[in-house]
């Protein structure tokens, strides 16, 4: 696809739909954990059944993400991301609704996939129809709006009066998206990633690419903390002996870095060419918030929420690197698509392995000092992944 056609869709729509499908990003996820011992008890499932809740998006985003770049090269991303947008609306409405629990989760598997979709292919379109200034401009508005998507999410437990209600209302702005791609979709056209994806300009494989192996390791250590503190960080802190609302403050207050993160992180990749304190500071908060949680979480449930927060950048710094280090948007699809699901992966196991060490052992000790060790994993993945290269150029071999 030319930069010309990209021109098609106005800068204000362009906005739009990046904002309104960046805030869909997490809400019908984050939304879940504070009710989760509310939807246990209506079901009657067991804490490994409720694990697996908890282990769905990892696990759906991975396959999804797979999925996600073959898909579009077929459809084009518009029309992909539009698919995945009907997806997350059905789920989203539906599910708080039904009285059987495997009902209940084919249809968060619904909406998992449509936000799975987004995930891989919104930081493709991205760069497919915006370039400089507008394009670093599209990035801040996708990360901060993701992580308002992530702050805001918990907060309907606190404002319903109902774990149905909880989840339901997240299907009214799920709805918006997708009017909105359904506006965009005659403009864009069959949008493919353009890059060269054939004959001898065809690239390596990507995970020939030391710092695409590094990303991936990066985003998926983050993403299990993400994972971890959406599925178990209220229930933690209720064990704990924090109150309720307080547990799901706690979570709320992390989204909320998220925010900054995504405001902070496109901004600073374009400007520094060294970023390795960055990745060293957010891992050693990570690792002294769950630290918090472990010895004196009913204390200071804040503070150590504030350092999971602060550690939680990481994320916005992951998705800014996928558009920072590509010089394509097809290499941004091809590298989303392995980081993300390749990520995924282990966002998706390790929650399900915190249901089970809790319910073996009795108490989140095990699982807190494990979650510790993973973020010196994250960190010294950081440190490669934040390397100022270019993907495209270690897979044509000019790096």
């Amino acid at each position: 696809m030319s930069s010309s056609s990209a021109r098609r869709i106005a800068p204000a729509l362009a906005f739009a739909v990046v904002c309104l499908t960046a805030v869909n990003l997490r809400s019908g996820i984050a939304s879940v954990a504070p009710v989760l011992g509310q939807i246990q008890d209506f079901f009657g499932i067991s804490s490994g059944q409720a694990g697996l809740l908890t282990a769905l998006p990892g696990l759906c985003f991975a396959v999804m993400g797979l999925a996600a770049v073959p898909i579009a090269r077929r459809l084009g991303l518009s029309r992909t991301l539009a698919l995945g947008s009907v997806a997350l609306v059905a789920g989203l409405a539906l599910r708080p609704w039904v009285g059987n629990f495997a009902l209940f989760v084919a249809l968060t598997v619904c909406v998992v996939a449509g936000i799975a979709l987004a995930n891989v292919l919104l930081p493709a379109w991205v760069k497919q129809h915006g370039s400089g200034r507008f394009l670093v401009a599209l990035m801040t508005t996708y990360t901060t709006m993701l992580g308002v998507s992530s702050a805001v999410g918990p907060l309907s437990a606190v404002t319903s009066n109902s774990w149905q209600s909880a989840l339901w209302i997240w299907c009214l702005p799920a709805a918006a998206q997708l009017a909105v791609w359904l506006v965009i979709l005659p403009r864009a056209g069959k949008d493919v990633a353009h890059g060269a994806v054939d004959g001898a300009e065809a690239p390596r494989p990507i995970y020939t690419s030391v710092t695409a192996v590094a990303m991936l390791f990066f985003f998926g250590l983050q993403s299990t903390m993400a994972y971890v503190q959406m599925g178990w960080l209220p229930r933690m802190l209720v064990e704990k002996g924090v109150g309720e609302n307080t547990a799901s403050v706690a979570l709320a207050v992390i989204g909320v870095f998220n925010i900054v993160g995504g405001v902070v992180m496109p901004w600073l990749i374009a400007r520094l060419d060294r970023l390795a304190p960055v990745p060293v500071v957010l891992a050693l908060s990570t690792c002294a918030g769950w630290a918090g949680v472990l010895l004196a979480a009913e204390h200071a449930p804040l503070v150590w929420a504030t350092l999971l927060g602060i550690g939680g950048m990481c994320f916005p710094l992951a998705l800014a690197l996928l558009t920072a280090r590509t010089r394509t948007a097809l290499t941004t699809a091809r590298l989303s698509g392995f980081v993300q699901p390749g990520g995924y992966i282990l966002a998706g196991l390790v929650p399900l392995l915190v249901g089970m060490v809790r319910g073996a052992t009795g108490n989140w000790n095990a699982v807190l000092i494990g979650l510790m060790v993973l973020t010196l994993g994250m960190l010294a993945a950081g440190l490669r992944a934040t390397k100022h290269v270019y993907i495209d150029d270690e897979l044509a071999g000019t790096h």
